[in-house]
């Protein structure tokens, strides 16, 4: 995934909890990214997150960014499931529609990209 600036994934994430839920069936990580106040959008978050804690094949599903008054902090808390199914089960669907919008949206944005690249030729 492509984004507008480098923000140098690893060393930024600093782990404030990480729990294993094992009455839900589910991982609920608690991180501070720091320096990335007002620039960082859930799904940035949820690619950082992925990369960070090695978790390709699982479900991440970003439940709150907060970002600090006065601080260019953000606060993240993160679900990571093993089964979409479970997933979809113990989340508000909302959130699964606010994520599947946001996809749609970077998907037109890239699609948008590529025949502008192609043309000049």
């Amino acid at each position: 995934m492509k984004y507008p600036k480098d923000f140098g994934y690893m060393s930024i994430i600093k782990t404030v909890s990480d729990v294993n839920n094992t009455f839900l069936s589910r991982r609920e990580l608690t991180c501070n990214f720091a320096g990335l106040g007002g620039k960082l959008q859930k799904l940035q978050a949820v690619d950082m997150i992925t990369k960070e804690f090695k978790l390709d094949g699982k479900i991440v599903i970003p439940i709150r960014l907060r970002s600090h008054v006065g601080k260019p902090e953000v606060t993240g808390t993160f679900f990571v499931y093993d089964d979409e199914g479970l997933a979809k089960k113990h989340v508000n669907p909302i959130i699964f529609a606010r994520l599947d919008k946001s996809k749609a949206k970077l998907a037109e944005a890239q699609a948008a990209e590529q025949p502008a690249e192609e043309k000049p030729e």
